[in-house]
């Protein structure tokens, strides 16, 4: 194996783990959600529902931009210099 596909995989490995945990995080977030709107809860337990969501939302955030980082990693790596035109190549004159 090369060290690019080790490293692939290596990425792939821990990106399981973080989907699992934001995965886990929004669907607890949609629970407490649903119970603060049925309003079948008491004012401490509401709060204390609330204060857990908050911290669910950072949880996922920071996931998320985790998840866009490397995105934005993969995406500048498939990059070649290939792709892009030479700088001293004529330009195309449309006049035809």
């Amino acid at each position: 194996m090369t060290a690019k596909s080790d490293a692939t995989d290596a990425t792939a490995d821990e990106a399981s783990p973080q989907l699992a945990q934001f995965e886990t995080a929004l669907h607890e977030l949609e629970q407490l959600v649903e119970t603060l709107e049925s309003g079948d809860v008491g004012l401490e337990q509401a709060l204390a529902k609330f204060e857990r969501g908050v911290a669910l939302t950072r949880q996922c955030r920071e996931l998320l931009q985790n998840a866009e980082l490397r995105v934005d990693q993969l995406l500048a790596a498939s990059e070649t210099p290939a792709a892009m035109p030479p700088e001293d190549a004529p330009a195309m004159d449309n006049k035809g």
